[in-house]
């Protein structure tokens, strides 16, 4: 952006543009960002609209504003009407220039025309500063990539759970997100299609390398494991068919009753591969957790891994954790935390299903890799939405006494025993329902900006 007056203008041309190649240039070293990049900076009405014009042409995802001198307002209010948004507003600091006055007007203007936007200082040479640019792109990209998409909705809501079901016309209006509704059975039709080839195939590929699978002669043989590794595949050419993008599965109550749980599928769904090869992962929630998807599905684009999927099962005072775990959508990625599957899988192992679910099938028990980690809900009070965010840590003890309190819930289940600064009190009056999703890393900043750019309200438990 630049100064209308002309002579001003071509006076720190030079200046201004070497301003905007360097954060070009740091943008593109990092490797994870494909900049598009205006030839001018403006300096009129039209140039803002040429400019923007550009950048809307290229199909950018997000627009910075860079300000390196005084720039007028207005150029920023225009350009907002073509460059794509969501709007970084970034300004060089120097005692001698006016690049941050420029951007507080520019924000200031913004803010009366209710924009949401970020404001970003500093030299994009310190990498504290490059690190907060790209967590403002990264969350920029994940809004921006809601729209248009198409949620799988298969067999609605399970075992009377208000908190999965969230309102189309709401998510259509807020997020740009459709929701396409599928019979449960649609995965028993497409399965029992599968080539049985592929079926052994992936059968030996899992009995190869998965740590543990422990057939029995009731609820879990090798033809309950390929059928599960059937309903992986029905799943599979079902998304792809309807082109859809995130999904959820009722299955209990249903499918866990008469044909097989769902565990393995969802699994190996919210993984980067398969027993054919990489691909990448498609958030499935379990219970057709509508909420839970879209959160899952924003802090996939955040973090660009397996998002992590549980019950607030448990705390245990004893040793000062969370138990969140959950029968199915715990992608086997957590169990190592890699994107090698040989890494995790033996770590895996695939126990017979509880008692619950009397269709049997195998359950993808392991226990989460240690590490910090980002935990989050979009949830509603009333018709409104909030962001819970919970910043933790997923710790290990002796496999010995991981088993020992995994045998005091649900021994079959994999469980992320969880540290988190917030109190239990705390956590069990303000997290909004049954259900958690979190990814390695902080990510706390990004989710901060994501409910920004969403016009939500954010509390953090810590």
């Amino acid at each position: 952006m630049s100064d209308g007056r002309p002579y001003l203008h071509d006076l720190q041309l030079d200046m201004n543009m070497r301003y905007q190649r360097e954060i070009r240039e740091r943008l593109e070293e990092t490797g994870l960002v494909e900049v598009v990049e205006g030839d001018q900076p403006v300096n009129s009405n039209q140039a803002a609209k040429e400019q923007a014009g550009k950048l809307k042409a290229a199909g950018v995802e997000m627009t910075i504003f860079n300000y390196a001198i005084w720039c007028y307002p207005q150029y920023t209010a225009v350009a907002t009407n073509f460059a794509p948004g969501p709007y970084l507003l970034f300004c060089n600091i120097h005692p001698s220039e006016c690049g941050m006055v420029g951007m507080m007007a520019a924000s200031g203007s913004l803010d009366q025309m209710n924009l949401a936007h970020k404001r970003i200082f500093g030299s994009i040479g310190d990498d504290g500063v490059l690190g907060k640019v790209l967590g403002f792109i990264r969350a920029a990209c994940a809004v921006n990539r809601l729209r248009g998409l198409t949620y799988g909705n298969f067999g609605g809501r399970p075992m009377g759970m208000y908190t999965t079901v969230a309102n189309l016309a709401q998510w259509q209006r807020m997020f740009g997100i459709d929701i396409e509704n599928v019979e449960q059975y649609e995965i028993m039709r497409y399965g029992n299609e599968v080539e049985q080839e592929k079926v052994t195939a992936a059968r030996r590929w899992l009995e190869a390398r998965v740590g543990r699978i422990a057939y029995n002669d009731s609820n879990f043989t090798p033809q309950k494991l390929e059928t599960q590794i059937r309903s992986y595949y029905a799943l599979r050419k079902i998304i792809e068919e309807r082109g859809l993008d995130f999904i959820g599965i009722k299955a209990h109550g249903d499918l866990t009753d008469w044909y097989v749980t769902m565990d393995l599928a969802e699994a190996f769904l919210n993984d980067p591969y398969d027993w054919d090869g990489p691909h990448e992962p498609v958030v499935a929630a379990t219970e057709s957790d509508m909420d839970g998807a879209l959160t899952m599905q924003i802090l996939k684009v955040i973090a660009g891994t397996p998002v992590l999927f549980a019950d607030v099962r448990h705390y245990e005072k004893s040793v000062d954790c969370w138990f969140f775990g959950n029968s199915g959508t715990h992608a086997t990625y957590y169990a190592g935390g890699s994107m090698i599957p040989e890494e995790n899988l033996k770590h895996v192992s695939l126990l017979p299903e509880s008692k619950d679910y009397p269709a049997g099938g195998g359950s993808v028990h392991h226990f989460a890799a240690p590490g910090k980690v980002t935990l989050a809900r979009f949830a509603r009070k009333g018709d409104d939405y909030y962001l819970t965010i919970v910043p933790g840590e997923i710790v290990q003890f002796s496999r010995e006494k991981m088993e020992e309190l995994g045998n005091t819930a649900t021994p079959p289940w994999p469980i992320a025993f969880t540290k988190c600064r917030v109190s239990a009190d705390e956590f069990i009056e303000k997290y909004p329902c049954n259900h958690i999703h979190g990814v390695y890393g902080d990510y706390v900043e990004e989710l901060k900006t994501v409910a920004k750019l969403l016009h939500i309200p954010v509390q953090i438990l810590e």
